[in-house]
């Protein structure tokens, strides 16, 4: 029989035992909160993130830690693999400081990684002023005694003073080098102060989501869901080849996302999906008649709250304020769907939470395009080079172009496949200062006509000369803009020289368009006669 010291020792070990036993059943039903994000889709200011994160055998519970404060809560979807059941799920939101450790903002990180170093250049500079301050007592010894004991023989004098020389340059230039590391720490770490105290980073809130889950085996569990404000912005640059009439057309993207959450090495998925825009059209109001009755004088309601579609397109629009660095092409795969354009990044990416832009390449297209030269000789004595080219298949949404023409930059242009008046002026690659365009001395002519002067007449021509310096030949568009009458009181007839191509370019009354080739060296007169007439005592407002 066992004495009571064992029985008792025996008993606390097998305590100990079960307790350690119940701990790592807990522990296995309790999923660590390690949800790294997997995959975003990108659309022009929201974002759809994915989370996956890998459960034993046995978890009863999930916690995804650390999420955005600005994820909607009502866009989150919860999926995992066959065999786990899913039960609730509960949100709560609480300040980053009380979260774990883990859900200090990227931004903070690096701040502090940054102040790390510094400190550390900082104790280095000390000791080197430490060294400096030894070394400068050395040199000056206090007292006649001391100076005596201090100084070498006569012997050593020469190896003393050069480890002396080496010793006190190594110093200085190792305190030169600090100063510099310092400067170069502090050019980092000021931008991201500046970006902290602007976006309130130190101070914001995070959300944790716990989900209750019965899982037989190892799987994988998915969350998703949307945060408002990242998206990316179209950029394109278009190449002119005028010799062989082709626009190579690059697609980029401009992205940028301060969610409060890095994105780091993600699969990207980019969309010309609008999801923050209104879901259902407007629909008309009724229109019904009846007498005007008398109303009661009203204060003016107040101006209405900015929709967040607004305010989603005004965010857009100050992230296309700003210049990204390019990246080297990339063979990024596009899908067209009945309703949008998908880009699919090739590689895992990273884009931080912060002011940082990433431009990325989408692919490029050749377009056919009809190259000619315009002028508007009464506007401006100058011909400008235009392309013309067809709405290619898929999504295009408007943005900025850069052009180039002659593998030279020409400028910023807007490109607007959607807008059909855009459309039809087409892509202007700047001047054409080989195309010499003069404005004729006009004529104009004022009288009456009719009993007693009734009828008062005006008669304007206009007269233009277009001359080709070029030694090719060139097609010419000349554009004037003839009066239109908006009263049948005011008549107005006009004649040009020669016959123009159509009086309602792009769609618009009075818009005349006279095209043609011009060849090399060649030159070419306009002419455009406008009589005006109306009563003698009627006002004409005129407006050009």
């Amino acid at each position: 029989m066992l004495p009571r010291f064992f029985l008792t020792l025996l008993a606390t070990a097998c305590a100990s035992l079960a307790a350690t036993a119940a701990q790592a059943q807990e522990a296995a039903a309790r999923a660590p909160s390690a949800a790294p994000i997997s995959r975003v889709t990108l659309y022009p200011g929201v974002a759809s993130v994915e989370r996956t994160a890998r459960v034993a055998a046995g978890t009863r519970q999930l916690v995804f830690e650390c999420l955005p404060a600005g994820l909607d809560p009502q866009s989150l979807q919860v999926s995992a693999d066959a065999g786990v059941r899913l039960g609730d799920y509960k949100v709560q939101l609480q300040p980053r400081e009380l979260a774990s450790k883990a859900c200090a903002s990227p931004l903070e990180q690096q701040i502090r990684s940054l102040e790390d170093q510094l400190a550390a250049l900082e104790a280095d500079e000390a000791a080197a002023r430490l060294v400096g301050d030894y070394l400068q007592g050395l040199a000056r010894p206090g007292g006649d005694e001391a100076r005596a004991t201090a100084l070498p023989s006569a012997g050593q004098l020469g190896a003393a003073t050069e480890a002396l020389r080496a010793t006190s340059r190594g110093n200085t230039l190792r305190a030169h080098q600090l100063l510099r590391q310092k400067q170069a720490l502090q050019e980092q770490l000021k931008p991201l102060q500046l970006e902290r105290d602007r976006t309130g980073t130190g101070n914001a809130q995070v959300m944790k989501v716990s989900v209750q889950l019965a899982s037989a085996g190892d799987a994988a569990v998915q969350l998703t869901y949307q945060v408002r404000g990242p998206g990316w912005q179209p950029s394109y640059r278009a190449h002119l080849d005028a010799g062989k009439g082709v626009v190579r057309l690059e697609r980029l993207a401009l992205v940028a996302q301060n969610s409060g959450e890095d994105w780091s090495q993600v699969q990207l998925l980019l969309s010309t999906g609008q999801p923050a825009r209104s879901t259902q059209g407007r629909l008309p109001r009724p229109w019904t008649l009846d007498v005007e009755r008398p109303r009661p004088a009203m204060m003016p309601p107040p101006a209405p709250a900015p929709a967040p579609a607004a305010m989603v397109e005004r965010a857009q629009k100050s992230l296309a304020a700003d210049a990204a660095a390019e990246l080297p092409a990339l063979d990024v795969s596009s899908i067209q769907t009945a309703y949008a354009t998908q880009f699919s990044v090739p590689y895992r990416i990273s884009v931080p939470s912060s002011s940082e832009r990433v431009t990325l390449a989408l692919g490029t297209q050749d377009l056919p395009a009809s190259v000619l030269t315009r002028t508007a000789p009464g506007v401006e004595e100058a011909a400008y080079l235009v392309a013309q080219v067809a709405a290619p298949a898929g999504v295009w949404p408007a943005g900025p172009v850069a052009l180039y023409r002659d593998g030279a930059f020409a400028g910023q242009g807007r490109l607007d496949f959607g807008n059909a008046a855009a459309l039809a002026q087409g892509l202007s690659f700047g001047r054409d200062d080989r195309v010499l365009v003069r404005r004729l001395p006009a004529d104009s002519a004022t009288g009456s006509s009719g009993l007693l002067g009734s009828s008062a007449e005006r008669q304007v021509v206009h007269r233009y000369q277009v001359d080709n310096r070029h030694d090719r030949a060139i097609e010419l568009q000349v554009l004037e803009a003839a009066p239109v009458s908006r009263n049948d009181q005011i008549r107005v007839q006009s004649q040009y020289s020669p016959q123009p191509a159509t009086t309602r370019w792009n769609d618009s009354p009075g818009m005349v368009a006279w095209q043609q080739p011009l060849a090399a060296g060649a030159s070419a007169s306009f002419e455009a006669r406008h009589q005006i007439r109306h009563p003698q005592d009627l006002a004409v407002d005129e407006r050009q």
